[in-house]
């Protein structure tokens, strides 16, 4: 069964389809976070902008925060 292990991160990606690995690798790619343990996010947020985009919909009926 073909394989293959990510140099920077030590991840084992393996599939019996050649084709398929190759499409794993390719996400694999875009998405590795690198060593384990290190800080990574896909997702940045500005720390100016903490509070929530829709202020309407921040807290439940009872005015609970939906979001910490």
């Amino acid at each position: 069964m073909p394989e293959l292990v990510c140099e920077e991160c030590g991840q084992k990606m393996f599939h019996e389809n050649e084709t398929t690995l190759k499409i794993e690798e390719n996400i694999h790619k875009k998405f590795c976070r690198g060593k384990m343990g290190q800080t990574h996010s896909y997702m940045h947020r500005d720390d100016a902008h903490m509070s929530t985009f829709d202020i309407e919909r921040s807290a439940d009926e009872k005015g609970k925060p939906l979001v910490k």
